[in-house]
């Protein structure tokens, strides 16, 4: 079967990837709800016609982040099945 990126990892070496992964995937929230702010008070001063383009990176933003969420994800179940 195939081994996964996690199971080579030592403990420390797992906490201190959820450690960042954690703070990464805070910081991208708290970005992605800056931009979904701005883009609010753009509508309600400009409204709708002038932010079209606006539009593409807050709707994409989310699957840019799937990535980061997946890996945080398997580290979260090795850090379980390891009873860490």
């Amino acid at each position: 079967m195939k081994k996964s990126a996690t199971e080579g990892l030592t403990n420390e070496q797992l906490i201190k990837k959820k450690d960042l992964l954690k703070g990464v995937a805070i910081g991208f929230g708290i970005i992605y709800l800056v931009a979904i702010g701005i883009l609010i008070y753009i509508f309600s001063t400009k409204g709708f016609k002038n932010v079209s383009v606006a539009l593409i990176p807050v709707f994409t933003f989310p699957l840019t982040v799937l990535p980061l969420l997946i890996s945080l994800s398997s580290v979260n179940k090795e850090l379980t099945s390891r009873n860490l």
